[in-house]
């Protein structure tokens, strides 16, 4: 069984930084792209950044491009976001996924997903 589970979310003030973490069981994460999204009350669910299989290639959105950092440890089969210089407009639900497509790109097909983890944004 697929399991997908954040952490890290949290109140932080405007400015303030998170680190979230999205620890996957029962499947390798080595050789697959996974991402990011989140998704603010009212609105659709965007995608915020993925990290390739392809030589760790990475993607932003530009609403969060050069303050989100992505990045994967296969060993311990774990994904994470860094966030740094939030802002209000961050604040959403955030998921993590896997795309079960061997050695894709990024945006492709994401078929497992955690159960979010919240990040509020707000002095």
């Amino acid at each position: 069984q697929v399991r997908l589970v954040e952490s890290g979310g949290g109140l932080v003030q405007p400015g303030g930084s998170l680190r979230l973490s999205c620890a996957v069981s029962g499947f390798s994460l080595d050789g697959y792209t996974i991402g990011w999204f989140r998704q603010a009350p009212g609105k659709e669910r965007e995608g915020v950044s993925c990290i390739s299989a392809v030589e760790g290639n990475t993607d932003y959105s530009d609403s969060v491009k050069g303050r989100f950092t992505i990045s994967r440890d296969n060993t311990r089969n774990t994904v994470y976001l860094q966030m740094n210089s939030l802002k209000p407009e961050d604040t959403a639900v955030y998921y993590c996924a896997i795309d079960p497509t061997y050695g894709s790109k990024c945006w492709g097909r994401y078929d497992y997903w955690g159960q979010g983890t919240q990040v509020t944004v707000s002095s």
